[in-house]
């Protein structure tokens, strides 16, 4: 039996949730085009994402390591892949849209400069007076304007939602979201979901990066309640090889963390009287919230990262120097455009010098930056 795109639309009917949002009723592509016969709106969407240019470049992409570093640290790629399976487990168990929200996960940081929050600082500085640079909007732009893989359209003409959710990828984005993206109103459950799961991924893949780097140990993260607790409930089961105890804590606080996301949010749709995706987009705030104490273990364990890892001088020092190679590059392609590829020079009248510029270098994966950086300033490399 062939379960055609109409049978899965069906199936999404009969079992997600009433404010789960069902692919047949989206708000549509900006172009329109005719649907699949076998895949839904938010399946092609994703797989307009994994088979588009800045996802593969995520590869390369710092997530707080620089690439050549390790080859066992996280990079964008396999932390937007850590996201989207955690996504789809919360999103499984509200019994919303998985698709969708995989979508969401892994395209949320297609934006992101080259290494990591270091990069995006430096850009949001380079660019303070030529239209700014924020990762979410830079997402955006990709999505709706720099892939070019179709004929018919700009970019990847993704739906709506998809759209809405990664510029209100934050509470604080809702109210200041561009017109088109209904400003004011709450995205979808789905889209509501990602600040979390990829704050969940994030958090407890730098516990395991930074234990396995040395930078922070076990003695120092045990002040983290969050951590502790899962430490001791790993090591009441007699497990004594330290790769283990790190894997087992780590999946332990994804398991906690995830567990209380899916029941404080289950509690807030049942307070609210929540029946539909209008009800979430009228509600007047976000329903997806942890509980008040994992609030505050969350936040303490962020807290000690923030101090002991990402502020490691190991850590300072390799942001620091990421900060000169864009400031550099970002100086001489502005001073001389002609050294930009031909397809970036001929959108310089329609876009501006600078904002083509920032394209280009927030495109970059990590190694491509310090290629480009050697070829313009090494007189003994080849250009």
């Amino acid at each position: 039996m062939r379960v055609d795109r109409v049978m899965q639309e069906a199936r999404e009917d009969r079992e997600l949730a009433p404010y789960g949002m069902r692919s047949a009723r989206s708000r549509g592509r900006l172009f329109p085009e005719d649907e699949h016969p076998l895949r839904t709106r938010y399946q092609r969407d994703r797989d307009r994402v994994v088979h588009c240019s800045s996802f593969r470049r995520l590869e390369y992409k710092t997530q707080v390591f620089v690439n050549h570093e390790g080859d066992n640290y996280r990079t964008r790629l396999t932390h937007s892949l850590e996201a989207a399976q955690i996504g789809r487990t919360v999103a499984r168990a509200l019994g919303l849209n998985e698709e969708l929200t995989e979508a969401l996960c892994l395209g949320h940081d297609l934006g992101h400069t080259p290494f990591g929050h270091s990069g995006e600082k430096v850009m949001s500085e380079l660019m303070r007076d030529h239209g700014g640079f924020e990762h979410n909007r830079q997402t955006l732009r990709i999505l709706e304007v720099l892939e070019q893989r179709y004929p018919e359209f700009p970019g990847l003409n993704l739906t709506w939602e998809i759209r809405e959710g990664l510029i209100k990828h934050q509470p604080d984005s809702d109210a200041k979201a561009p017109a088109a993206y209904a400003p004011g109103e709450c995205p979808t459950l789905e889209a509501q979901l990602i600040d979390f799961v990829d704050e969940i991924a994030y958090n407890n893949h730098d516990v395991d990066d930074g234990l396995t780097s040395g930078m922070i140990d076990i003695d120092g993260l045990r002040s983290v309640e969050l951590f502790r607790d899962s430490h001791d409930r790993v090591l009441a089961r007699g497990i004594a090889d330290p790769s283990v105890v790190r894997h087992q804590v780590v999946r332990g606080i994804i398991d906690r963390c995830s567990s209380d996301l899916i029941e404080t949010t289950l509690a807030h749709l049942e307070q609210g009287c929540i029946a539909s995706v209008e009800d979430v987009r009228r509600a007047g705030r976000r329903l997806v919230a942890y509980s008040p104490a994992m609030q505050g273990h969350v936040k303490a364990l962020k807290e000690f990262l923030f101090k002991n890892l990402y502020r490691h001088y190991r850590v300072v020092r390799m942001g620091d120097k990421a900060g000169r190679i864009l400031r550099d590059l970002f100086v001489s392609f502005e001073a001389e455009p002609l050294q930009l590829p031909p397809n970036f020079q001929k959108r310089i009248p329609e876009d501006g010098l600078q904002r083509v510029v920032c394209d280009y270098i927030a495109g970059m994966t990590d190694r491509f930056a310090l290629d480009e950086h050697r070829k313009l300033f090494d007189p003994l490399v080849k250009v």
